[in-house]
């Protein structure tokens, strides 16, 4: 599928009222097929949680309401929704009037629900920004004197794992950086990858991330995609990978995806979203 398949590349107009046929579901399929992922048998568990800064409504009066909201999408979903159009179908609601907050996140919930082909948790309200001891303890690879020239599409062969030293550790690096396929504008994050198995060579690994720089995937494949280079090629007997992707049209995204039986880390959010 290309940007030219797509309506959101094209001009849109600010919408006036709501309306819920402007969310754009998008079968993750699409994307799980060119990873070699059989989306009947998937090899982790996930979720993919969304933060909505910019949120307005009119109350039974007319009196504007403002508001944030968390928004939980089940990696499990037949569909992922598309940002441009989350955007657009979130701004339908800034001139319609509801009878109460919770008339809003009931109605959001059920639209989501409906595009992404499962249940949907909405919240208001967004996570803190994380100041939690346990980053102190994680590595991150970003100051490692490397070289590197490989800037896509993305290259798992440069990952490898030493399985003669087993570990348990935490890595992040904040150079994740892909392009939306649809609009073709950058998509920063920092990805943390939590594992225990053979250890990682850190400088490959930190090549690899760096080969998505001009590559165009959407949030969710390109962190399926991580995952499933890393098991893969350095088979971990466990593996969690997280990307905290910045905000961008109000929105930011923060897929998880991890082998079964993970805890799902806390909610959160990053300084730079």
């Amino acid at each position: 599928m290309t940007a030219q398949d797509l309506p959101l590349g094209r001009h849109v107009d600010y919408p006036h009222e709501y309306d819920a046929s402007l969310l754009f579901p998008i079968a993750r399929t699409l994307g799980r097929g060119d990873i070699g992922i059989d989306d009947d048998a998937l090899p982790f568990i996930g979720v993919d949680r969304w933060h909505a800064y910019e949120l307005s409504w009119l109350d039974g009066h007319g009196k504007p309401h403002v508001g944030t909201a968390t928004i939980s999408v089940p990696a499990t979903s037949p569909n992922l929704v598309e940002s441009k159009s989350l955007k657009l179908y979130l701004n339908s609601f800034n001139a319609t009037r509801f009878d109460s907050d919770e008339a809003v996140r009931e109605r959001m919930a059920a639209d989501l629900s409906a595009a992404a082909g499962a249940q949907v948790e909405v919240a208001f309200g967004l996570p803190p920004i994380d100041e939690s001891a346990d980053y102190a303890v994680i590595d991150c690879i970003d100051g490692l004197d490397v070289a590197i020239d490989d800037y896509g599409p993305p290259n798992a062969s440069h990952l490898s794992a030493d399985p003669a030293h087993v570990v348990s550790e935490t890595l992040t690096s904040s150079l994740l950086k892909s392009n939306c396929p649809v609009t073709g504008q950058p998509d920063w994050a920092r990805v943390v990858i939590t594992y225990h198995g053979a250890k990682l060579d850190r400088a490959g690994l930190l090549r690899y991330l760096v080969s998505f720089r001009d590559h165009a995937e959407f949030h969710e494949q390109c962190v399926e995609r991580i995952f499933s280079d890393l098991a893969a090629h350095a088979a971990p007997q466990r593996l969690s990978v997280e990307a905290r992707y910045t905000r961008r049209g109000g929105l930011d995204i923060n897929p998880w995806r991890a082998t079964p039986g993970t805890a799902q880390p806390s909610a959160g959010r990053d300084e730079r979203q």
